[in-house]
């Protein structure tokens, strides 16, 4: 159940493309007058291959709005080149709806690549609040969320109940706890995802949030990294590697290489998304029955987690808008959005299945992850999200690898985000 491969995972990258009424020389709107006709959907990270039966409802009920499944590729740097370049071609472009990574709606739409949405089409009072923040851009709702996610610390439950400790809740109780406890039993203490890329800006991101910091202000024009909380946050994570509680084989991690350490039994603490609990609860992992959830502890208490997922937009150059904005509908409501989360293991956008008796019992994990997502935030919104994410990854990395201090780290993000958000 391998779904997620790029940080804010939940992606699932979908795009809505138009074929076959273009190849019978139609023009849009030609056959009903409101924007209406056959779609193609593809999609980056289907790897639980729940999203083909889902869309032949859709197929049945609208027999003159058919989607055809096509898969782009699973990486989300991939994903992410493919539609910016097809994007720039404006009226040639094949997408008309796109299913994107919550990060990358304020830069799409500052780009004027999506359309702004009229908010009393979806139903966004019945999803978690957070998640409608990362569907909008300069005040005005931009796509429409679809799938959230949110970091929560994994842990070994079994080993944490031999020591009779519970698990932790700030920085200095997992310190603590890795330090002195992971050893006894020949793990390694904690681990997230170190590899500079977006995992990494992700794991940064947390760390400074939790301290109390931010990082961009006012949609990106406004640079807020140098302060005492990112030092604080960053400077936690480098003490982990340079005092080995972190191990270095986390440098190299991405979210999967990460799960397979903790799914194998080397790591008594992991942050991940939920599909790594999920996979490591499931029959044949090593420590199956044998693991925890709770939220990312920060300095005093909880932490903040950094908000994943993907968000629903139609493209400005879209053929069939109102078709869009229908599949968009049908795929955000909610016996759909209980399909996204019982047949493809992804976190749906809609509050009320997180109480849903049924659905703990089926996943466990939901009111942790409920309250992960309702304190957490979004990635720093940019334009030049891109490049933002590029300047965190590198200089973050530098402080970990300790060929920067924290303070080093810290002065240098604000010099080159600066350089970035001027550009």
């Amino acid at each position: 159940m391998r779904w997620m491969r790029a940080a804010g995972r939940g992606l699932l990258v979908l795009v809505v493309v138009m074929t076959g009424y273009v190849a019978s020389g139609a023009h849009a709107d030609e056959d009903s007058g409101t924007g209406r006709g056959p779609l193609t959907l593809a999609t980056a990270g289907d790897l639980t291959g729940y999203l083909g039966p889902l869309l032949e409802g859709w197929n049945r009920t609208h027999p003159a709005e058919k989607v055809t499944l096509v898969e782009l590729p699973d990486s989300a740097d991939e994903t992410h080149a493919q539609m910016t370049t097809d994007l720039r071609g404006g009226d040639r472009s094949r997408f008309d709806v796109l299913n994107i990574d919550v990060n990358w709606t304020s830069e799409f739409a500052a780009a004027g690549w999506i359309r702004p949405l009229p908010r009393d089409r979806f139903p966004l009072k019945t999803f978690l609040p957070p998640v409608v923040d990362t569907a909008t851009y300069d005040g005005r709702l931009y796509a429409v969320p679809y799938v959230t996610n949110a970091g929560l610390l994994l842990y070994r439950k079994d080993v944490l109940a031999k020591e009779g400790v519970p698990p932790p809740r700030t920085w200095t109780e997992l310190e603590h706890d890795a330090k002195t406890i992971a050893p006894k039993y020949g793990l390694g203490g904690y681990a997230g995802q170190f590899l500079p890329y977006e995992g990494l800006t992700v794991n940064a991101a947390e760390a400074v949030y939790s301290a109390g910091g931010t990082i961009l202000g006012d949609e990106g024009a406004r640079v807020t990294v140098n302060s005492a909380a990112a030092r604080e946050g960053i400077g936690f994570l480098a003490r982990g590697f340079r005092e080995g509680w972190i191990p270095r084989a986390a440098l190299t991690y991405k979210e999967e290489e990460s799960k397979q350490a903790f799914q194998d039994g080397h790591l008594l603490f992991l942050r991940n998304w939920p599909y790594a609990y999920a996979v490591a609860s499931a029959r044949g992992s090593k420590v199956a029955g044998r693991i925890g959830a709770v939220p990312l502890p920060g300095p005093n208490g909880p932490g903040t987690s950094v908000l994943g997922g993907s968000n629903l937009a139609v493209n400005t150059h879209a053929r069939h808008p109102d078709s869009a904005a229908r599949l968009i509908a049908y795929l955000t409501s909610e016996p759909v959005q209980r399909q996204v989360l019982t047949k493809g293991a992804l976190p749906p956008v809609r509050a009320a299945l997180y109480q849903d008796p049924a659905l703990i019992r089926q996943f466990p994990y939901l009111p942790t992850l409920r309250a992960a997502v309702l304190s957490a935030a979004p990635r720093p919104k940019s334009a030049h999200y891109d490049q933002v994410s590029l300047v965190v990854q590198a200089v973050v990395h530098d402080a970990l690898t300790g060929r920067e201090t924290p303070e080093e780290a810290v002065r240098r993000l604000a010099r080159e985000l600066a350089a970035v958000s001027h550009r």
